[in-house]
């Protein structure tokens, strides 16, 4: 599939870990697409990964997509009916849970002070919160979100392992 074929309005779900900001990036930089990080409205700013009160994000979460053209990573369900009643095409990145683990631990433990798609003033670090969200609350998410993929008539790519994610990159000529 070609990167034209997903349209100006594009939705980047997948589980933690996967490259979901990475690639939103990528893909906003090769397209002129401004990129909207979910983790970055679902957070407040300078604080160590607070989450804002949950209808002052909604709230957030709905004015961006009002936009007329993005790429937004970042699942939060509780937003998805509307975020693709606007979208115009859907990325799925699936990838194991063990490689998603990994890249935690990686991003965690390489010392890089900023990430794509980061919260300014949260620190990358290892805790048990997020390991149990990955290793156990994302497989159940994973099912429920092949599910919407499944479902939806939008144009989609499902990119299912590393080296999928590796040839879309080649593929649609976007750099890390």
């Amino acid at each position: 599939m070609q990167l034209s074929a997903l349209g100006r309005r594009i939705c980047i779900l997948g589980p933690s870990n996967s490259g979901k900001s990475t690639l939103a990036n990528a893909i906003a930089r090769q397209c002129g697409l401004p990129a909207i990080h979910l983790d970055q409205l679902h957070h407040l700013p300078g604080t160590d990964w607070k989450p804002r009160p949950s209808d002052e994000f909604t709230a957030l979460h709905d004015e961006a997509i009002q936009d007329d053209a993005w790429v937004m990573d970042g699942n939060y369900s509780r937003c998805m009916p509307q975020r693709f009643r606007r979208a115009t095409g859907i990325i799925l990145l699936d990838i194991s849970t063990p490689l998603s683990l990994f890249r935690y631990m990686r991003r965690c433990l390489s010392g890089h002070a900023t990430r794509a798609g980061g919260l300014e003033g949260g620190s990358e670090r290892v805790t048990w919160e997020m390991i149990h969200h990955i290793a156990v609350v994302t497989p159940g998410n994973r099912r429920r979100y092949a599910d919407l993929y499944r479902r939806t008539t939008l144009p989609k790519i499902r990119l299912a392992s590393a080296r999928t994610i590796d040839q879309c990159y080649r593929q649609w000529g976007l750099e890390r």
